[in-house]
């Protein structure tokens, strides 16, 4: 599978230098390319002295029967999940790809990245934060169908393992750090209610619910981030506008 990655400047011209690495999980229907070429995470990146690894969202060409039906589901939408389900498990195995195969790739072809470097695996990333997440899965229509065919109808403890505010409920790791950004438009003095047909049509579609997380993680120790963004939309421009303070957010525990 494709991915693309940068490494600092610090990485290339100091040979004892390992940049810690900062992960980009993109979202449905993009390829590495996407955050690469228009996330503008490579600015504070190079600041910091920080890799950035840009995965795949989905395993292509399989040529499994019904992958390119939607673009929610198959070819750009594999969840980074293992799927239990025929045709499925043959092939869409992102889970293991992105915490394991992907890494040990990564770590042996690039020395210069500090291989000795959260909901799911405590301990093993040391920060977390998301652009508009689908935070509540399993009450999303997105995170349904997924799941449903991933992982079939019945399996509602398999939901619940990939999904942000279930797991967070039984989050025994760190204290909680997390930063995310969703765009809505707020109320104001003359409109006291949050005002539907924002510009991000998939936050009023119900398809991101970052309230139920945000709620599910006030009995946690730590802080949820909650951050409305006024003015912009589901894009990479939101992105690339903030994408400074969320490697700024991940530099403070990778270089810690």
């Amino acid at each position: 599978m494709a991915f693309n990655i940068y490494l600092p400047r610090q990485a290339t011209i100091n040979q004892l230098y390992k940049a810690p690495l900062l992960i980009y999980l993109a979202g449905l229907t993009c390829t590495p390319d996407n955050g690469a070429e228009k996330g503008f995470f490579q600015h504070a990146a190079s600041q910091k002295g920080i890799a950035v690894l840009y995965p795949d969202t989905s395993p292509r060409g399989l040529q499994v029967q019904g992958e390119d039906d939607s673009y929610d589901f198959g070819t750009g939408a594999g969840f980074y999940l293992d799927a239990t389900q025929e045709p499925w498990s043959k092939g869409y195995n992102m889970y293991s790809y992105i915490t394991s195969e992907l890494p040990s790739t990564v770590f042996s072809a690039f020395p210069q990245i500090d291989g000795s470097r959260f909901l799911k695996n405590p301990g093993k990333y040391k920060s977390v934060s998301a652009f508009a997440p689908v935070a509540n899965a399993i009450n999303s229509p997105w995170g349904q169908k997924a799941f449903s065919g991933y992982f079939g109808q019945d399996d509602k403890a398999k939901w619940a393992e990939h999904d942000a505010t279930e797991l967070v409920k039984n989050y025994n790791g760190p204290p909680l750090d997390i930063l995310i950004d969703v765009v809505r438009v707020p109320p104001t003095p003359s409109i006291p209610i949050w005002i539907p047909g924002t510009a991000d049509n998939f936050y009023d579609q119900g398809q991101l619910l970052p309230e139920n997380f945000a709620e599910a993680a006030k009995a946690k120790e730590g802080k949820v981030n909650l951050r409305w963004q006024d003015g912009y939309d589901h894009s990479y421009y939101t992105m690339a506008s903030f994408a400074d303070d969320h490697v700024n957010h991940a530099a403070r525990y990778l270089l810690g």
